[in-house]
């Protein structure tokens, strides 16, 4: 990509990024407050965004919380913004209060290759070495052999071990359908706790990468007991390049400076939301480019390979515990084909896309990008946090 400018910043208001049914949603968003030099835990009430942290000084705690849902609706709170004016906040100030990714202290996860299409896009990542040139070629040959055979089959069935005899006789196995559709689905660590960007924020690409992009999924907010709170949106950035050249490079791949976006909020599971609504819940994409460049995308949840509850399985259970809970990245079904820049290359971003990242019953996340060595340096980790939470008398 080229040397980064200066990037144009989205204008974003209340009735662009909340839900369009705000007026019954139980939603939870973090807040810079300046006063504080710190974070605070919030509910959205209309326009409104009102401070929780007297009452639960952290996101991960009201997670454990079996009245979550009328404390976010009832509580009485502390200090009160507009929405539209947090909103309009400046990325990267410290300043002048704005919207935090809306989680803290929950370990954020990551499933990968839950969708089929997108299974066979990690297929021809790996078959092109990371080389985007070749992706054209690659992909026809993959589609030729595969087809259908991959549609409606049930990861670790009977079904499934047949694909993959027929896949490993054309010489097409791969590590990535082994996850796809083999008995254990892939769940990896995205990024540190406490490291991810909200809506509004830049997100950031690895300076050295030339095939990259954006991974719009619906994120799981967990409690130590393995239950599902709410739900929200992420970014699940990706480095197709550097992945391609090897699964061990994911890390590389996935976890870089601002490269995690969730948000714009919780939205806590009730009467009206539950989880045959996260279900079918439908995910739209769009990508405006500097240069005028447009892209819409889609992703529905109803084609997912492994329900959301198997995969919180997979993550949390007597193998492994969260004590502060865990958000999870469900997975994508979008991967970007068509070519942007040369013929045969498919998609990679340019410095100044704007993605827009929605659902109708999650509202909207929006990020900037911007090369990972350019965006706001992380510096407030967990010391940090607790030594802010203490000083204010909330612990």
């Amino acid at each position: 990509m080229e040397p980064a400018a200066a990037p144009t910043r989205p204008v974003l208001t209340a009735a662009s990024v909340l839900p369009e049914d705000m007026g019954r949603a139980a939603l939870v968003a973090r807040v810079h407050h300046p006063e504080w030099d710190g974070p605070c835990v919030a509910a959205v009430r209309g326009d409104q965004v009102v401070d929780l942290t007297a009452i639960v000084p952290t996101v991960s705690e009201l997670m454990e919380r079996d009245d979550a849902v009328t404390v976010v609706r009832e509580a009485e709170g502390g200090h009160t913004w507009r929405l539209d004016e947090l909103l309009a906040a400046p990325a990267g100030r410290h300043d002048v209060p704005h919207l935090l990714a809306p989680v803290d202290l929950q370990v954020i996860k990551a499933a990968g290759v839950t969708f089929a299409r997108s299974l066979l896009e990690r297929v021809i990542e790996e078959r092109t070495g990371g080389d985007p040139a070749q992706a054209a070629e690659v992909r026809a040959r993959v589609k030729q052999v595969v087809g259908g055979a991959l549609d409606g089959i049930r990861p670790g069935s009977p079904e499934a071990d047949r694909a993959r005899e027929l896949l490993a006789s054309e010489g097409l196995w791969s590590q990535y359908l082994e996850v796809g559709i083999g008995p254990d689905p892939e769940v990896f660590t995205k990024a540190p706790v406490l490291s991810a960007v909200g809506t509004g924020a830049d997100i950031g690409v690895l300076g050295s990468s030339v095939w990259n992009n954006p991974e719009p999924e619906v994120v799981l907010v967990v409690d130590s007991r393995g239950r599902v709170r709410g739900a929200t949106l992420g970014n699940d950035v990706n480095l197709r390049d550097v992945e391609g050249r090897s699964a061990l490079l994911l890390s590389r791949a996935k976890d870089n400076n601002a490269s995690c976006a969730i948000g714009p909020f919780i939205r806590l599971l009730d009467e009206g939301f539950d989880l045959d609504t996260v279900r079918k819940l439908d995910i739209g994409l769009r990508i405006d480019g500097p240069d005028g460049y447009v892209l819409h995308g889609s992703s529905s949840m109803r084609e997912i390979s492994r329900d959301v509850t198997e995969l919180v399985a997979a993550t949390h259970g007597a193998h492994h515990q969260y004590p502060d809970g865990f958000v999870l990245f469900t997975g994508t079904l979008f991967a970007p084909t068509e070519d942007r820049q040369a013929s045969g290359a498919g998609f990679t971003h340019e410095y100044g896309d704007v993605v827009r990242i929605s659902s109708p019953r999650l509202g909207a996340l929006v990020n900037t990008v911007v090369p990972s060595e350019q965006a706001a340096p992380w510096t407030f980790g967990v010391r940090a946090l607790m030594r802010n939470l203490a000083r204010r008398g909330v612990l």
